[in-house]
């Protein structure tokens, strides 16, 4: 293993810890108590719920991406550019994921409740999956990638398990937080060879500004005049995460495109 690859282990040994031995902190009893409530064509909640087609939209936009890649790849041969498979894989997951979540998140504001919300944070487990996944192969190695996005996949579920067993929402906040703090240390370490040229900082300002929407849930409502709640504004903003991890992939088809990126043959002397 790698210097990297052992800090990257540590740091999930540390985050473990936290999150089921550190001290337990109950969700807030308001948690379902979004601003927005009103109802619109029979869907309860409607805003909260149609902003979830967000994820959607950007989901099937990513997965249509990988498939021009895909195919651009093949035209171009082995030696065009292309994605590798781990970053085809993580992306794959990334943009499920996306799918995924508008599934459960817009099933969970159909009718808010701690039963719905499970399915809501097990999409989200994917997502977070992929993306992590491709930050470490891109700073550390394909391996740590990996290896990342399947101990975000297997803990994910066991921290929503815990909250819904026992009300211990803190395994799930470690997974939140801990995934932003390790982003945040990914992004700091140079690029390997190859990475995914994606715009990390974008990436980690939308999730912060989308927390935050969600916490002023209700002050949004009151500031737009109930237009808007800041709930429904968080769904929109979180799913433009996918806008950069789409655009370095579409960097990437384009450069396979483009002949000028590919090879050229060496002209032979004359015998």
């Amino acid at each position: 293993m790698s210097r990297l690859e052992i800090m990257l282990l540590i740091v999930l040994v540390v985050l473990l810890g936290l999150a089921f031995w550190g001290p337990a902190v109950a969700q807030p009893a308001n948690h379902h108590d979004f601003a927005d409530q009103r109802l619109l064509w029979g869907i309860p909640f409607a805003r909260d719920v149609l902003g979830n087609l967000s994820f959607a939209l950007w989901g099937l936009l990513g997965i249509g991406c990988l498939g021009r890649q895909w195919r651009t790849a093949r035209r171009s041969g082995p030696q065009g550019p292309a994605l590798s498979a781990s970053q085809y894989r993580m992306a794959a997951l990334f943009f499920t994921g996306l799918l995924l979540t508008a599934a459960g998140s817009g099933y969970y504001h159909w009718q808010p409740d701690d039963a719905a919300l499970v399915p809501d944070r097990l999409g989200m487990v994917v997502a977070y999956a992929g993306l992590l996944g491709l930050a470490a192969g891109g700073r550390i190695s394909a391996r740590a990638g990996v290896a990342l996005a399947l101990a975000v996949l297997a803990f994910g579920p066991a921290s929503v398990g815990v909250w819904a067993v026992t009300g211990n929402v803190t395994p799930w906040l470690a997974l939140q937080f801990g995934g932003l703090a390790l982003v945040l240390w990914l992004v700091c370490l140079q690029a390997l060879p190859g990475a995914l040229a994606v715009r990390w900082g974008i990436v980690i300002l939308i999730y912060i500004l989308a927390k935050l929407l969600e916490l002023g849930d209700h002050w949004v409502y009151e500031l737009t005049g109930h237009v808007v709640s800041g709930h429904s504004l968080k769904h929109l903003v979180a799913s433009c995460a996918a806008w950069p991890v789409i655009v370095a992939i579409a960097r990437v088809t384009k450069a396979g495109q483009n002949p000028d990126h590919l090879p050229q043959p060496s002209a032979k002397s004359p015998d």
